[in-house]
């Protein structure tokens, strides 16, 4: 960019441009020339500090997450002394005037009830998991059980936004858009961030999710996640409209594009440059993107692996493979989004649904990144936004009951690239209402996601409106003993 000359009729853009370049950094239009024009696979440097930081356990992320808060008592924490205890109030001293949401504070009691459902030992690790998902008890030793994440936020949107952004208030950066801001893309002709919805089939009209949660806040736009849909063309306006073939759509890019700079040139905006990269992303992801996600070039073999959903549009298993698809074409962060987790009431009914979604889709996906040699250089994480309490919200029956949101103590797991599989991490008290081993905040969590990257969390940065941000704010400490 080339600089302007104070005049007085250009005056008050060139100081709006200083002030942009003070809070931005000037390397950040220049990265942006660098990326547009970068050959496939190669990195960018932020300013002096180079990317990554040290040698890289995992090369991508798959992020599968449950929305909706999965009971950890059900799943992945068995309490088998809950049994005796049934119907009877959980202990004051348990409970340790933990707030409580809207929906069980006006409850006169607190009853406790058991898990339904048979746990066993699986592996070599015996790692424990509910008989609700048998396919993931056939590979359990590639998982870490994580039984002491906890979090900060007691409602759905702040503890959504609380995990995947590292702060409660919308208008942070998420993961995956700080891993394309350091990282960069393995693949030109695809974004380097892919977000994916499903509905859960135990819930399927729970609480809405927004296309914040793969923003890229105050990064620059382009670092924001691609939503692909489930019905119709997979990215809006992908296709071109009637009259209009590649030939004539790539003139219409040349114009705008020599327009945009032109634009750039006069007023220093960095975010232009984003606007071409990203027209020239969409002209080369209408040739990629209908390749990627027709799966009839998938064997027999595979899609029976993913289960029979595999054939639905838009479900967690279709999504699965496609995550599949997208991390060996070196896409840099895939999110998957399964709605339907927040069993306030029905719980054996709703819960089952629930976990056949995923349970053989989510076993499918490392079994074929195992296959195909790309399990050892991609993450998988398996988590919600929160647990779920030990006591019942409502009524308990003898057939029925539900669990109220609980951060203090939640499951989740992970697998692949650097992580100790086999293993269970952490631990909680005999209610699984408090942690008493091991606890590893969501800082904690991203810290050490953000390491198996090859990336120092507190050295991933950005300034903003006068200071420095990162993913994990001014806290997190990565947690060693998950990793390999």
């Amino acid at each position: 960019m080339r600089p302007i000359k104070a005049t007085a009729a250009n005056q008050p853009v060139a100081i709006a441009r200083r002030a942009l370049l003070q809070g931005a950094g000037f390397s950040l239009g220049l990265n942006a020339l660098q990326l547009l024009s970068a050959d496939e696979g190669s990195q960018v440097a932020r300013s002096s500090d180079a990317l990554p930081h040290f040698a890289a356990k995992a090369k991508r992320v798959i992020f599968l997450f449950q929305s909706g808060g999965p009971s950890q008592l059900e799943l992945f924490d068995p309490k088998p002394g809950l049994a005796k205890l049934r119907d009877t109030d959980l202990p004051e001293s348990v409970r340790r005037g933990q707030r409580l949401t809207t929906m069980t504070s006006g409850q006169s009691r607190f009853p406790l009830v058991q898990c339904p459902y048979k746990f066993g030992q699986h592996g070599r690790g015996g790692v424990w998991l509910s008989e609700l998902l048998p396919h993931l008890a056939g590979v359990a030793d590639e998982l870490c059980v994580v039984r002491s994440l906890h979090t900060e936020a007691i409602n759905h949107d702040p503890a959504i936004t609380f995990l995947t952004t590292g702060a409660q208030l919308a208008g942070r950066p998420s993961l995956g858009a700080w891993l394309s801001y350091g990282l960069g893309s393995e693949n030109r002709d695809l974004p380097a961030f892919v977000a994916m919805i499903s509905r859960g089939s135990g819930r399927p009209n729970d609480q809405p999710l927004y296309d914040r949660l793969w923003g890229s806040g105050f990064l620059p736009s382009r670092h924001q996640g691609v939503k692909f849909r489930g019905q119709g063309d997979p990215v809006l306006y992908l296709s071109n409209p009637p009259g209009i073939n590649t030939a004539r759509r790539r003139d219409a890019l040349d114009d705008l594009a020599a327009l945009n700079r032109l634009h750039r040139d006069a007023v220093g905006d960095p975010e232009i440059e984003t606007r071409i990269a990203q027209y020239e992303l969409a002209f080369r992801m209408q040739s990629a993107v209908p390749e990627l996600t027709d799966i009839r070039s998938e064997s027999r073999q595979v899609l029976d692996m993913y289960g029979p959903d595999v054939i639905r549009p838009g479900s967690f298993a279709v999504n699965c493979l496609l995550a599949r698809r997208l991390s060996e074409r070196g896409v840099r962060f895939v999110q998957l989004f399964h709605m339907g987790w927040d069993q306030h009431t029905n719980l054996p009914k709703q819960l089952p649904l629930q976990c056949r979604d995923v349970d053989q889709p989510a076993a499918a996906l490392l079994k074929d990144l195992k296959q195909r040699g790309l399990l050892d250089e991609t993450l998988v994480v398996f988590s919600g936004e929160f647990g779920r309490t030990v006591y019942c919200q409502g009524t308990l029956t003898e057939t029925n009951f539900g669990r109220d949101h609980h951060p203090r103590c939640f499951s989740m797991w992970l697998a692949g690239a650097g992580v100790k599989g086999g293993t269970t991490h952490g631990e909680t008290d005999e209610f699984s209402y408090n942690i008493v081993r091991d606890p590893v905040h969501v800082h904690d969590l991203n810290a050490t996601l953000l390491h198996l990257l090859g990336v120092d969390h507190k050295r991933l940065t950005f300034r903003y409106q006068g200071r420095h941000f990162r993913l994990t704010d001014v806290h997190g400490e990565i947690v060693r003993g998950l990793l390999a």
